[in-house]
């Protein structure tokens, strides 16, 4: 999908949301990144292959 240099990661990398955001929905709470991955709000994730990547969101530090 991705067709800018240097090239996007791809969905099965653990990079993956490093990806350039192509759509965005804010107010629906997700956006679409080049390499097909849905990635939601709370962190979690949609794949291209359908399978899901649950909420990771990152340790607040106190």
């Amino acid at each position: 999908m991705c067709s800018h240099r240097p090239a996007c990661p791809t969905a099965n990398a653990a990079d993956r949301e490093a990806s350039h955001v192509i759509a965005s929905h804010p107010d629906q709470g997700w956006s679409l990144l080049c390499n097909g991955v849905v990635l939601f709000e709370d962190t979690g994730l949609l794949l291209p292959d359908g399978s899901v990547v649950a909420p990771h969101r990152g340790l607040v530090a106190a």
